[in-house]
């Protein structure tokens, strides 16, 4: 394998800081299960607070976030709204269908955001032999979408179509603080229009496992049922909680940082020829590479003889991504691989 100098494949690839590592090894910790962990506790009232939620729960990864959500809001045979690009339909294998017996019906929004109109299109009539609508799914930022946000306002017009139907509104907040600090909104403001959602702590906050699911207290209490169900009951979790609790102290106003790295990236590529760049919003950079006459899995290869990963989207889009492990070097490097493999084309 390639040594890799440069990864831009994913924000997932950050490594904890020797900060986090020295918050980790001097966690107090305890029984999780029994209530008695105070950094996962800490972590949990930090995250409520953040959200302005009553209640939260630590959890091992987003994806079982959004499935307990499911599981707890659902009963099999009913359906949910989400985009077309959501996580929940793409990369959670099956899983609201496999574990709740709950379908999802997709729509066809822009850059992975729909409006309130096409959510009230989505709502099905109140009929035996139709599913009953139960919940409306968003995803900040939408990772398909490039990394685009959902505008606030956007937010609360879904939001209003849900309470006119009296339908359960679900966030999958992977990169919500993205969002939060690139728009200038708090992450409460964000929230405030859901009845669940959660904070992803392995991403660009840079922790090396986790994500804390935010609601009610009734909500989360019956979140922990499926919890222990589905295997995500953890004991002295204090360590890797910890590693949150540094994370939402320390590396949050920093994201700013991913964002300007990103908008520099995107620049230094703009003008390659045979380079197509989506807009750029937040950490995600999309580009598309057939002009160069090369797939974006060629593309990816030769990039990797230069030490640069980056991602394969699909057959011609490639996503670069950004974290607090690239510094403004790297990202000129990596820029520079990409001239190199489209010139030589």
């Amino acid at each position: 394998m390639e040594e890799i100098n440069v990864d831009l494949h994913s924000d997932t690839q950050t490594r904890p800081s020797p900060g986090m590592r020295e918050a980790m090894a001097q966690a107090p910790v305890g029984d999780e299960q029994r209530g008695e962990d105070p950094s996962v506790n800490k972590l949990c009232e930090m995250a409520a607070e953040l959200t302005g939620k009553e209640s939260a729960v630590f959890m091992p990864s987003g994806t079982m976030c959004n499935q307990a959500s499911v599981l707890v809001h659902c009963q099999p045979g009913d359906e949910i709204i989400a985009d077309k690009t959501s996580h929940l339909i793409n990369s959670e294998s099956g899983g609201a269908a496999a574990l709740a017996g709950v379908q999802i019906k997709p729509i066809n929004g822009k850059r992975g955001i729909f409006t309130a109109e096409q959510a009230e299109e989505a709502v099905n009539m109140r009929k035996r032999n139709i599913p009953r609508t139960r919940m409306i799914e968003i995803e900040q930022t939408s990772n398909a979408g490039g990394g685009s946000i959902w505008p606030l306002e956007r937010i609360q017009e879904v939001a209003e179509i849900a309470k006119k139907f009296g339908l359960i509104m679900h966030m999958d907040g992977a990169r919500m603080l993205n969002a939060a600090v690139a728009s200038n909104v708090t992450a409460a403001d964000f929230a405030k229009s859901f009845d669940s959602l959660w904070v992803d702590l392995s991403k660009g906050l840079g922790c090396p496992v986790g994500a804390v699911l935010c609601g009610s207290s009734d909500f989360i209490e019956n979140v922990w049922s499926w919890k222990m169900r589905l295997g995500g009951a953890m004991r002295q979790s204090g360590i890797v909680a910890a590693a949150g609790v540094y994370a939402l102290e320390n590396n949050v106003s920093r994201l700013a940082d991913d964002h300007t790295l990103a908008k520099r990236f995107a620049d230094n590529i703009s003008n390659i020829a045979g380079i197509q760049l989506w807009p750029v919003e937040t950490n995600l950079v999309f580009f598309n590479v057939k002009e160069t006459g090369l797939t974006a899995k060629i593309f990816h290869e030769r990039l990797l003889e230069r030490g640069v990963r980056i991602g394969i989207k699909d057959k011609y889009e490639m996503r670069a991504v950004t974290h607090l492990d690239v510094d403004s070097a790297e990202i000129a490097q990596a820029a520079d691989a990409v001239a190199q493999v489209a010139a030589a084309a």
